[in-house]
């Protein structure tokens, strides 16, 4: 299964008795049914490690584009229009800033050891608190509450797993808890944040920007309003797409798929 096709559904399965195994790119699997594949003895693989290195750098990219405004600024410096270069086109600091991560799994951990270089105070909400040890690591300090998060961080950023109680984790309240001069940045999945609320935030400067690798649907249509605004950046959801990562992501799938047919333990199965 790559960027979620074919569509694993009941039809699907019906089609075919023999299934035994189903490999998936990536480390989402909020595509799949897990408990409808399991009623027809069928086995799930996904690629959960080897996504995290090179997700978390697109995730720093976001941040230092928005940050710094590179893509305007590309675009004024190759205007046909452009005389001069103005000398109150500002961006905003990373260096120092806050960054609360939200999701602090293998991505969200590796984001704040990049962040930590960078001398951040990193933040970070997650369903269970990481170890002290780890936390010391980083110099990452645990907000029980989301809220707290979003009040102190600079920057944002969502590295969460898409499932019923993440989906729109991020909507019109939360966005309103932010600063006025935060940035969210989304490296996970578009359902995560609510888009006609983040619409709204971005228009009316609830927030000041957004740095999105991942939208719904992908890509957005044409005239979404999304694409319109000068204070957004949108990726086309390319978190793990370096040559190296894709070319490890193909073998450990066919790897699984390999054990799977064999009747052997898959690899990297998702019970």
């Amino acid at each position: 299964v790559w960027y979620h096709k074919p569509a694993i559904n009941e039809e699907l399965l019906q089609s075919l008795p023999n299934l035994k195994v189903v490999a998936s790119a990536g480390v989402g699997i909020d595509h799949l049914d897990l408990k409808l594949l399991s009623s027809y003895g069928v086995k799930v693989s996904n690629t959960p490690f080897i996504v995290s290195t090179d997700t978390a750098d697109m995730g720093m990219a976001l941040m230092l584009a928005s940050s710094r405004r590179l893509v305007e600024g590309h675009e004024m410096a190759v205007s046909p229009d452009t005389e001069y270069f103005p000398v109150d086109w500002l961006g905003v600091e990373v260096s120092g800033a806050t960054l609360g991560i939200l999701g602090m799994g293998k991505i969200g951990y590796k984001v704040a050891e990049r962040a930590k270089a960078f001398e951040m105070k990193i933040l970070y909400h997650n369903r269970n608190q990481r170890k002290k040890e780890e936390e010391s690591a980083v110099g990452a300090v645990y907000c029980k509450k989301i809220d707290d998060l979003l009040q102190q961080s600079d920057f944002v950023l969502l590295a969460v797993t898409l499932t019923p109680q993440t989906h729109k984790l991020i909507g019109k309240r939360e966005l309103g808890l932010m600063k006025p001069t935060a940035t969210l940045i989304n490296i996970s999945r578009g359902l995560i944040v609510d888009q006609d609320a983040l619409v709204e935030a971005l228009q009316n400067k609830v927030i000041k920007a957004a740095a999105l690798d991942v939208t719904y649907p992908e890509p957005l249509p044409r005239d979404h309003p999304l694409l319109k605004l000068k204070n957004v950046i949108i990726t086309p959801h390319i978190g793990s797409a370096t040559k190296k990562t894709r070319w490890v992501m193909m073998e450990e799938m066919a790897e699984s798929i390999e054990a799977g047919l064999a009747g052997l333990p898959v690899p990297r199965e998702v019970l």
